[in-house]
């Protein structure tokens, strides 16, 4: 049997949060505590969604302001969530496992819309995804989801209701033998 080549997606928390559209339309246009935390909620249950078992994934989210953020992940679904340490940028964090990663051969993807991640991360050999294109990908996932978990309805035809009304008025003509 064929071994299955280790792949690792890369989410800019923050980024996705606030360029994705659907992620935007969540939160609204006031980016109020209940409504961020909604997105956020949503964000982390996409990405179990869309790494599956195949994929690691990782969300990052910039804590470089908060002093008591040590970059230590939490693992919700599988998907390990964290902020960058203090005094330390998501993106900095982004482009190291992103590096790190391709070192070890693991095919990897980063999620953004931040141009200067993306042109780092392309330059080193590794592959990005806009924060409306994963959205768009969501979307379609959810669709699908929504499809396949959407009852079929089968139509029944009796033989009566597939013919001509003159071959049924004749059919009847020779039943009744008139």
């Amino acid at each position: 049997m064929a071994k299955q080549r280790k792949k690792l997606l890369i989410v800019d928390g923050y980024n996705v949060l606030r360029s994705g559209r659907r992620y935007r339309t969540i939160a609204g246009p006031d980016y109020t505590h209940d409504a961020f935390n909604r997105a956020r909620e949503a964000l982390v249950n996409d990405v179990v969604s869309y790494a599956g078992r195949g994929t690691r994934a990782v969300i990052v989210y910039d804590g470089k302001d908060n002093a008591l953020s040590t970059g230590e992940p939490d693992v919700i679904g599988g998907v390990r969530i964290m902020f960058s340490p203090a005094g330390q940028s998501a993106d900095k964090v982004i482009e190291k496992l992103a590096h790190d990663a391709r070192e070890r051969g693991v095919e990897t993807i980063v999620v953004t819309s931040d141009a200067t991640i993306q042109d780092t991360v392309f330059g080193g050999g590794v592959d990005r995804m806009s924060a409306d294109g994963f959205s768009h990908e969501i979307e379609m996932m959810v669709e699908e989801v929504r499809q396949d978990d959407a009852p079929a309805i089968s139509v029944k035809n009796t033989v009566a209701e597939r013919l001509s009304p003159d071959v049924l008025r004749k059919l009847k003509a020779l039943r009744d033998g008139s």
